[in-house]
């Protein structure tokens, strides 16, 4: 007798899941990055539209595709069509490529994690150099930070042709990262759905000590004066939406097949609609709240800098030139100095070279992103707080949380689609199964934890999974609307929300649909049941492309069941016609 789904102890823990997977180290570092680059609070503009007009009806979409087919990406779309199981194969490979190199940020985040309960923090200052009477010459080039980074974290090499060693300490990191993934996903949801409370809740706790931290730190207005000043001007920049709608887009994580994964463990009356605008929201609510936390450190280390360069071009100043305690102050420095470039010439001339041109606004505008962001420009902020190896851990446990969470999705990806194979099942435990996938990934891991592997690691970030993303999500939208059908999809959408339709999911491009599949309601699933397992309304692929649908008594009262008709299927060539062929040829041309 074949075993029942698992499912999620209720709709809460489903939502707990999909904001820990989607919630991640995009909205605390990519996020702001684009707030800063495309017109501050102006972004907000377009990054809200593309909110509404693509964002939530793609995760409407794979949410109800999950939990209607009750599979993994590759069982699901194959139900729909066997022709487009190749789309959660994509899936699959995608998300493979993602947990490759993925779980090594984890690994830095436990590295950081470990040093912040040093004092003071290894990063602070800059190591002596051999003989002890100096320090290192690259680390004063540069800062503590970057040093610590670049050379005492990655150990990093000159180039990608030198691939150099192991490093073992990251490397022991990156396995202890692959065992609290295994450990978190081992039960499937059982155990799955006790973490997210944990990985969904944590990073916000964390991100409102820093909102109060943050606003209370000098200079910290200046970061959100930067924010909050839009630049309309940017609002004519097309790489300005475009940006907008990748951050959707990704932040999001659709195409890779996690969504589906999810939804797939749903009581199937669950109320998909209102959880995928929830999950939607809640995602880009964070990403603005965590701006606003990341610009108060902007503006904190911005000033923090300006006025270090101010008080070393006074300092120089008044010992060229002699000058009295006090004479020079910040307020004065532009008339002073053009009183001694005119009064001193000579002298100052020779000295110029070494003065630097302080700016705050110069400061704010430096952009950065990425890894460069989460561990260099927080840890340079965090240094100079009061109380800093205490900030250093939960900063970087909320890294770890947010980057868990991720992970927990990419897994399930992946091991959804194996455990929902019978061939696979019958052979290895589920514990076998997701033992064997996160060991592979951790051997293949330990190519980013070499000297050269932070270049492997940009090359995987920037290529792995950028246009095949795109392409999943069109061919998974074309699929749902002229494949399965439109109508066929708003019946299933009312069956398992239980009311009529408000808006359709399957029409990105154009924004908000009314549903029209009729007045009757049609019944909801009932958990448990046959029927519920098996799909009250499945699209089954006949060769001459059209479904056959009867009506059909049962206890429960009367329901829409789709039936393969076995006159249409036995005993015919399992292909499609000569026009269906043509359509389908026609459209790989056009899409792909």
């Amino acid at each position: 007798m074949e075993k029942a789904r698992p499912l999620w102890d209720n709709p809460l823990q489903f939502v707990f899941a999909c904001i820990s997977y989607a919630v991640g180290l995009g909205n605390v570092w990519r996020f702001p990055y684009l707030c800063q680059m495309y017109g501050g609070g102006g972004f907000l503009i377009p990054y809200i539209i593309m909110l509404i007009v693509e964002g939530m009806p793609l995760l409407y979409l794979e949410l109800a595709v999950g939990q209607r087919m009750r599979k993994g990406s590759i069982g699901a779309w194959k139900i729909i069509s066997p022709y487009l199981c190749g789309v959660g194969v994509a899936s699959v490979v995608v998300s493979f490529f993602l947990s490759m190199y993925y779980n090594v940020i984890n690994a830095w985040a436990f590295w950081y994690l470990f040093h912040s309960f040093q004092d003071p923090l290894p990063w602070a200052t800059c190591p002596l150099n051999s003989n002890r009477t100096g320090y290192e010459e690259e680390c004063e080039k540069t800062s503590s930070t970057q040093y610590f980074w670049y050379r005492q974290t990655l150990n990093i090499s000159p180039s990608l042709e030198t691939s150099g060693t192991v490093q073992w300490e990251q490397a022991l990191c990156l396995i202890l990262a692959w065992l609290v993934v295994y450990l978190c996903i081992l039960r499937g949801t059982a155990s799955t759905g006790k973490v997210v409370y944990v990985t969904a809740s944590l990073p916000y706790c964390v991100l409102i000590i820093y909102l109060i931290r943050g606003l209370t730190l000098h200079g910290a207005v200046n970061g959100l004066i930067y924010m909050f000043t839009p630049k309309l001007e940017q609002l004519s920049n097309p790489k300005t939406w475009i940006s907008a709608a990748t951050q959707i887009f990704f932040s999001l994580g659709l195409g890779f097949g996690s969504l589906i994964a999810f939804a797939s463990y749903n009581d199937p009356s669950n109320n998909c609609e209102r959880h995928a605008i929830i999950v939607s929201l809640i995602n880009s609510t964070t990403s603005i709240f965590a701006s606003i936390v990341t610009f108060s450190i902007y503006g904190f280390k911005a000033t923090f800098n300006y006025e270090s360069c101010i008080n070393k071009v006074i300092l120089l100043l008044m010992n060229t030139f002699d000058l009295e305690e006090g004479s020079l102050t910040a307020d004065n420095l532009s008339e002073m100095k053009d009183y001694l470039m005119a009064a001193h010439p000579q002298e100052y001339a020779q000295l110029s070279p070494q003065l630097k041109n302080c700016s705050l606004e110069a400061e704010l505008d430096t952009a950065v992103q990425g890894t460069g962001l989460a561990f260099i420009v927080y840890s340079e902020a965090i240094k100079n707080m009061e109380v800093s190896q205490l900030y250093s851990v939960l900063y970087f446990a909320m890294l770890l949380m947010l980057g868990i969470g991720s992970m927990l999705g990419n897994t399930a990806a992946i091991l959804t689609p194996l455990t929902d194979s019978k061939a696979i099942t019958s052979r290895f435990s589920k514990e076998v199964i997701s033992g064997f996938v996160c060991f592979i990934n951790c051997i293949i891991g330990l190519i980013f934890t070499m000297e050269a592997g932070n270049y492997w690691f940009d090359i995987f970030n920037d290529y792995a999974a950028t246009l095949s993303l795109l392409l999943i999500v069109l061919v998974e939208t074309i699929a749902v609307c002229y494949i399965y059908g439109l109508r066929r999809f708003e019946k299933d959408l009312q069956t398992m929300i239980g009311r009529k339709l408000n808006w359709n999911p399957s029409i990105p491009s154009v924004g908000w649909h009314t549903g029209a599949a009729g007045d009757k309601r049609l019944p909801q699933l009932r958990p448990g049941s046959d029927r519920a397992a098996g799909g009250l309304i499945h699209h089954v692929h006949t060769p001459g492309g059209t479904p056959n649908f009867h009506k059909e008594e049962t206890e429960e009262g009367k329901s829409l069941h789709c039936r393969m008709n076995t006159e249409n299927w036995i005993g015919k060539d399992l292909t499609h016609t000569t026009s269906d062929r043509a359509l389908l040829e026609a459209s790989s041309n056009h899409y792909l």
